[in-house]
């Protein structure tokens, strides 16, 4: 035992021993690598942040707002929320309502009053309040409440549901206003701070990076979101998103999560955006957007070089409505469109919201791709119209009903809107917005647009619905249905009353 103690003692002995040697005969060398070891392990980043300035100058001007609704009663009506209600949160916090979220349960015998909290920040000394949209929808009364407690009521001058902004108004003198910054300039990997009220705390201050620019969410093509790891939970919506010079650079609008709660994932809407939509409510209460009437789908790399492009940038027309815009411009099916008015289009998305950007009546120029050549055509854009696509402050959802039938057949459907219809050359259709159950098992998909039962043509939510509550648990019902260019019949064996919505 004391030998290999000391034979161990030994060559530890003799490994120093080597080493010092080492660099006794050759101090040149050691010497020569220094400066590169030292340049090569410089920190990119030396040290932690200090926010405590930021909060401290930028913070007075965050408020929390408050809103109550009045819901009447009504059978048919979803209430906001309840104890069985997995998104309960999502409803009294003011959130977006995950896809899939809308249950449908008998609705408030009698009146009932929901509230729902936010935040928003103070950025014109006139009392002009910024927000998102979805935390002001259909709200009866909006308080607003000041960090130095002072409460006031607040009427709405503007809210855009496609960016999910608001503007508010309140009668208050001496008010703290935020510095505004460009989201342009947002770098990623930048440190951002978000302040709002999470589940009611307020001035809650919270820190992260933003982890991405440009992010498109489903639906949300009028938004380059800036994706970010701040905290923001239920009640942050509305709030501000600061850089670290104290500017403000997005508004915390949703995040994305399986829990309700804080995973990671947040998303602002750019400043840069959210501005040019404030100018439109304060001038005139309300945005008007261009529209050229084309439908697109995603050009993928073999798209690209079957079309003959070198790359997959641009937006693929798959259909041009019939006296639209872009159809009297000469804009064909299997046009790709590289640039509209001097602006070059990445994608789908960038071609909305260019087009979106613009004054209805205006005449831009469009560069396009046909016959492997580009090619330039003039298009007059014309208003996008608020009903053409059936979008309200409720973010498309309470257009979306459940049929009487719900749980029997596992469809949530809503009248197919008038463009596709004529897209699809239909007269009438019922548009599926969610499937569980029988449905999902019978393989219809949401997007489905469902136009006849057997041989007979469906011609209301109350047909289906009659149909269906007819047909006995176990039986199946013939649905007729159009899936993009396809039609087809669909067996739907309906379940028993009993069974259980997935959502």
């Amino acid at each position: 035992m004391k030998h290999s103690l000391l034979t161990a003692l030994l060559f530890a002995c003799g490994l120093t021993a080597c080493t010092e040697a080492a660099a006794v005969e050759t101090p040149s060398k050691v010497a020569a690598l220094a400066p590169a070891v030292a340049a090569t392990a410089a920190p990119l980043v030396a040290g932690l942040p200090d926010f405590s300035a930021l909060v401290d100058r930028e913070g007075r001007a965050v408020v929390n707002i408050s809103t109550t609704q009045t819901i009447r009663a009504n059978r048919n009506q979803m209430p906001e929320f309840g104890e069985d209600d997995p998104f309960e949160f999502f409803r009294r916090f003011g959130l977006p309502v995950p896809p899939g979220g809308q249950q449908q349960r008998p609705g408030p015998q009698r009146d009932e009053t929901a509230k729902s909290l936010g935040s928003g920040f103070i950025f014109d000394a006139d009392g002009y309040v910024l927000t998102n949209a979805h935390v002001v929808a259909n709200a009866d009364e909006i308080t607003v409440k000041l960090i130095d407690k002072r409460e006031f009521k607040a009427k709405v001058i503007g809210a855009d549901a496609r960016t999910d902004v608001a503007v508010l108004k309140i009668e208050a003198k001496g008010l703290p206003v935020v510095d505004l910054g460009s989201s342009e300039k947002l770098k990623v990997g930048e440190w951002v701070v978000a302040i709002g009220s999470p589940f009611g705390l307020d001035n809650s201050v919270t820190a992260g990076i933003v982890s991405g620019k440009g992010r498109n969410l489903p639906d949300e093509n009028f938004v380059p979101f800036i994706q970010t790891d701040a905290a923001v939970n239920p009640g942050n919506s509305g709030g501000p998103l600061f850089n670290v010079r104290g500017e403000v650079v997005g508004i915390n609008s949703q995040i994305f999560s399986r829990s309700g709660g804080y995973m990671g994932l947040s998303f602002a809407i750019p400043i840069d955006t959210a501005m040019q939509i404030v100018n439109q409510l304060k001038s005139h209460g309300k945005v008007t957007r261009g529209r050229m009437g084309v439908t697109i789908q995603p050009l993928t790399d073999d798209l690209a070089r079957d079309f003959g492009l070198k790359s997959g940038k641009g937006a693929l027309i798959n259909n041009v409505e019939a006296d639209a815009p872009a159809g009297k411009a000469g804009i064909k099916a299997g046009d790709v469109i590289l640039k509209f008015n001097g602006v070059e289009i990445g994608d789908g998305a960038d071609l909305q919201r260019t087009v979106g950007a613009t004054k209805p009546g205006a005449s831009v120029p469009v560069e396009i791709w046909r016959d492997k050549a580009a090619k330039t055509l003039t298009v007059t854009v014309v208003e996008l119209e608020q009903a053409a696509d059936g979008r309200s402050a409720q973010r498309e959802r309470k257009a979306d009903r459940k049929s009487e039938a719900g749980a029997k057949s596992g469809l949530a459907v809503r009248e197919a809107d008038p463009r596709l219809l004529r897209q699809l050359g239909l007269k009438f259709g019922l548009q599926v917005v969610d499937v569980n159950g029988p449905a999902a098992r019978a393989g219809i998909q949401p997007g489905d647009v469902i136009v006849g039962i057997a041989g007979e043509d469906v011609k209301s939510l109350a047909h289906l619905d009659g149909v269906l509550s007819a047909a006995k648990a176990g039986s199946s019902v013939a649905l007729r249905i159009r899936r993009g260019e396809a039609a087809m019949f669909v067996s739907l064996k309906l379940g028993d009353k009993s069974e259980k919505s997935s959502d």
